[in-house]
């Protein structure tokens, strides 16, 4: 974009006020409080080589994975923005086992889901991380929230979006009218609007899976896969293999390249490794609005009814025509 064009997002937010009445009020307080978590874990990223906040923290969360420490610090900027936001009644995280109730929140009607730092097994080595956000309206304002306001249907989410830090840091967000791209200007401090309404390919040539699980995966998936490797000079296959190991990273190359992502179920891990509420139902409405789509082998992710916070699902996430053959052959 020319420089003299240039669109920052809180200006976009502000916009979109005037088009959609929804997008207004503390939807727009809680996306300044995320930009800012944004920078500030931006930073941390960006210092992460310079000062002790690499490695293992220790513990491990509620799932039993290792906690890095950039992973609790990011969980602590976003719970201590929102707390002070009093735009959001409660958080929930894939790092806590149960609710944050933000303490001047009582008479908000968000929800905030988030996963604090996707990919954080690859902090040590550089490679993309981000933060993933997912956001609700409680059920009724004049009860008190409960498990059922936060287990809503991913069909119901108010908008979500992802933040990845990158050899550039992008702010990636729908609100159910498309999906824009906003990349931070370090200079100003601004994330500035880079990619505009965001439209994926209708098909790729790129899948990303764990090819190392590929004796436990369903057989029809072992047969994409095979698919996708054989040799077809009209359909210019072999198709590329790229898998980075973080969600974040893998989905946002196809979503601008075209591709699909795999993460089918094995016999170790029957319901597959990622979390509905903070991967899959946001990264399945950021994919939908662009055009891709988005199952875990049986049903539209979105259509799924969470049962509990930390719920995993199998996905099969990407670009319509590579999600639909891959189905298909299931």
């Amino acid at each position: 974009m020319k420089k003299n064009n240039v669109v920052t997002l809180n200006q976009f937010i502000s916009d979109q006020q005037n088009k959609f009445p929804f997008v207004q009020g503390n939807l727009s307080r809680i996306f300044r409080d995320l930009q800012l978590a944004a920078k500030m874990i931006n930073r941390d990223v960006r210092q992460a080589g310079l000062i002790d906040i690499l490695g293992n923290f220790g513990e491990t969360n509620v799932q039993g994975e290792e906690q890095k420490k950039l992973d609790v610090i990011s969980n602590e900027v976003f719970m201590r923005l929102m707390d002070m936001s009093g735009a959001v009644v409660c958080v929930v995280s894939e790092e806590d086992e149960g609710i944050h109730w933000c303490p001047d929140g009582a008479d908000a009607k968000y929800i905030l889901a988030i996963d604090p730092l996707d990919g954080s097994s690859n902090i040590d080595v550089n490679a993309s991380i981000g933060s993933i956000f997912s956001i609700y309206k409680r059920l009724d304002m004049d009860k008190p929230v409960t498990e059922a306001d936060i287990l809503q249907k991913g069909i119901e989410q108010v908008a979500a979006g992802y933040i990845i830090y990158g050899t550039a840091t992008m702010f990636v967000y729908t609100t159910g009218n498309g999906v824009n791209g906003f990349t931070l200007d370090d200079s100003i401090s601004e994330f500035c609007l880079s990619h505009p309404n965001i439209q994926t390919p209708k098909s790729g040539k790129i899948f990303s899976v764990n090819e190392g699980n590929l004796n436990e995966f369903p057989q029809g998936v072992i047969d994409y896969i095979n698919w996708c490797k054989g040799t077809n000079k009209e359909e210019k296959r072999p198709y590329s293999a790229r898998y980075i190991g973080s969600l974040i990273a893998d989905f946002h190359r196809n979503l601008l390249k075209g591709g699909i992502y795999l993460y089918p179920p094995t016999a170790k891990a029957p319901n597959g490794k990622l979390r509905l509420l903070y991967e899959c139902n946001p990264m399945s409405f950021l994919v939908e609005q662009a055009g891709g789509k988005a199952s875990n082998g049986q049903q539209r992710i979105m259509e799924i009814q969470p049962t509990e916070f930390h719920q995993r699902t199998p996905i099969f996430i990407g670009s319509a025509d590579m999600v639909d053959q891959v189905m298909g052959m299931m």
